[in-house]
């Protein structure tokens, strides 16, 4: 039944009808642990299920996620509603998690059948395909409404990056009870695609196909926070938007993302950590946030130097290291936070000794709390580079 032609009678048949459309997760396991450097799944799954029914296309359909509290107070009054029916709204979509219109019961039932007949739905992204390691990192394929997928990483132990960044992250904590709490790492995605071309990366070989919305971006989060039971206030996880595509070329739709997280979702933005491969008028903006939404900065510095950079990364060409670090000096650091230097170590390029010593002595030059994290290069089909060997 489309959504259009909605009854109060064909309301019990769309549910009926939606539930045995459900997504079944599919499980998959490797011998490496995935990273947002693994080669991306291309093909599409049998799996993969249209959004919606009937004659009402994800084209047409009006996503409700991704709207914060005020934006649907304004749509709830646009339908004749009071403004507190949108806070109701935002209660159901970012803490509740409810993925269907029909299940947010909060809302009187004529409501949702007129919100659903004008094309409104939840319109979250969900996990389309999910694949899971031997240590228990799982890397998923986020569909999003035009059927696109991007991929996000969850790590159940966490990164490594978070160690002495200043968030406690890497100790082990428990409840009253002694129950450990979750103290997992999310990667999450900006972009389909990117255009960013740094010659080490899988991703760039997908060339820039579109920036992720606000809802796209904080809906990989909630998918996740659903799949592994995610308690809000009591499970402790990082999130690092390092996934897919450039956040600071995607910006608006980055922080309009961070906001809906921590204002709506009441996550932490010293928890969150966003990276960036230099974009100097992105940082500049990032410096003018409020503390209180905004993440923490970690530099994909790569190279020791602008010769070598420039080479592996050329947005290098346009900012040399020079100019971010300029950038980097307008962002106020919070109490103990530190800024990231994300390396990635490519074998005979950028894993000598010389260019150790060169990175710290960088590092120090800045005068900032920095922190260097090293990432050891996951190779993929048609890059020319190699992993460090272990010694290096």
């Amino acid at each position: 039944m489309a959504l259009n032609t909605f009854t109060k009678a064909g309301f019990a048949a769309f549910r009926r009808g939606r539930s045995e459309l459900r997504l079944r997760r599919r499980h998959c396991k490797g011998t490496k642990k995935y990273t947002m450097l693994s080669q991306a799944v291309k093909k599409r799954s049998e799996q993969l299920v249209r959004w919606g029914t009937g004659d009402l296309t994800g084209a047409h359909q009006k996503p409700l996620f991704g709207l914060d509290a005020a934006e649907l107070a304004a749509r709830m009054v646009e339908a004749g509603e009071t403004p507190w029916r949108g806070r109701q709204l935002a209660e159901a979509l970012y803490r509740q998690r409810i993925g269907e219109l029909e299940a947010i019961t909060t809302l009187p039932t004529l409501l949702r059948l007129r919100l659903a007949d004008e094309g409104w739905v939840v319109g979250r992204p969900r996990i389309a395909e999910a694949f899971q390691s031997v240590d228990g990192t799982e890397r998923y394929l986020v569909q999003c409404q035009d059927e696109q997928t991007v991929e996000t990483v969850w790590m159940p132990e966490g990164d490594g990056g978070e160690a002495g960044d200043g968030s406690g992250q890497e100790l082990v904590e428990t409840d009253e009870s002694g129950k450990r709490r979750q103290r997992a790492t999310l990667c999450v995605s900006s972009q389909v695609g990117c255009a960013v071309n740094c010659q080490f990366c899988l991703t760039a070989k997908l060339g820039f196909q579109r920036n992720l919305t606000a809802g796209e971006i904080a809906g990989q989060v909630i998918a996740a926070f659903e799949r592994h039971g995610i308690e809000v206030g009591r499970d402790r996880v990082n999130l690092v938007f390092m996934g897919m595509g450039e956040p600071f070329l995607n910006y608006d739709n980055f922080m309009g993302a961070v906001r809906l997280l921590v204002q709506e979702v009441e996550l932490s933005p010293q928890r969150m950590t966003v990276s960036t491969s230099g974009i100097v008028p992105g940082i500049e903006r990032f410096a003018q946030e409020p503390p209180e939404v905004r993440p923490k900065l970690a530099i994909s510095l790569n190279a020791p130097n602008d010769a070598i950079r420039r080479e592996i990364m050329p947005i290098n060409r346009k900012w040399p290291i020079e100019a971010v670090m300029g950038a980097m000096h307008q962002v106020p650091l919070r109490p103990r936070e530190r800024i990231t230097f994300e390396y990635v170590l490519l074998g005979g390029v950028t894993d000598r000794p010389e260019d150790a010593i060169e990175v710290a002595r960088l590092a120090r030059k800045t005068g900032l709390p920095v922190k260097v994290n090293l990432i050891v290069w996951n190779p993929g089909p048609g890059i020319d580079y190699t992993m460090p060997q272990p010694r290096r």
